[in-house]
């Protein structure tokens, strides 16, 4: 709702001041620049993102992210001791985190919402420690194939959408670090009390 009213207050502004200063018709002629602008992008990014989407389902059907989840299963468990015998718990992380990696953050969505509301039934009301290193992680993930990015850089016109691999594998892993470092710096200066994990409510 916030973001709405900031949005159509800016739109408002801008269209006033162009009318103000004499420029409507370049801001008319703008604003139908941009939203046609916009359908081209969203038309270009869709096909490499279905591309994406489309490797990330066969990996899941072939088990390639099961091994991927497995292989990342010891440093989870390490950065969430608390959940480490809760195995759907892990599950949703290590396929949230399997998801980010590959740059698939629409897909990595609906993962890391699961493993939230999981996590949420041990403090209810508040955000843990270990929620909060979850959104964490989630926001300055790794990245080892940007795949929404390239779709961007392609749709732009890039030529070579994928030679920014060095730059975002140094400055992803230096966010995710400095975020882990910064949530368990913050986690021990003002320590929550842990709650037992509530049990689930049987459905009729």
């Amino acid at each position: 709702m916030g973001m709405s009213v900031m949005w159509t207050a800016m739109v408002g502004i801008a269209v006033l001041c162009g009318i103000g200063t004499g420029q409507g018709a370049e801001v008319a002629a703008a604003a139908v620049e941009g939203a046609s602008a916009a359908v081209e992008l969203c038309l270009s990014m869709a096909g490499m993102l279905c591309l994406w989407m489309g490797v990330m389902e066969v990996m899941e059907r072939s088990g390639l992210s099961d091994g991927l989840s497995m292989l990342l299963r010891p440093v989870l468990r390490r950065l969430w001791p608390d959940f480490a015998e809760d195995g759907e718990t892990m599950d949703a992380i290590a396929a949230n985190v399997s998801a980010n990696l590959l740059g698939l953050g629409n897909a990595a969505t609906p993962l890391g919402i699961r493993a939230a509301r999981r996590m949420s039934r041990r403090s209810p009301g508040v955000a843990s420690d270990a929620l909060c290193l979850l959104v964490v992680c989630n926001s300055s993930s790794i990245q080892l194939i940007p795949a929404t990015v390239a779709s961007v850089r392609a749709a732009a016109g890039c030529a070579a959408p994928f030679d920014i691999l060095p730059a975002v594998w140094l400055a992803s892993g230096i966010s995710v670090s400095v975020g882990i470092l910064a949530a368990g710096l913050m986690g021990r200066a003002r320590p929550m009390e842990r709650l037992p994990l509530r049990p689930e409510r049987r459905r009729a």
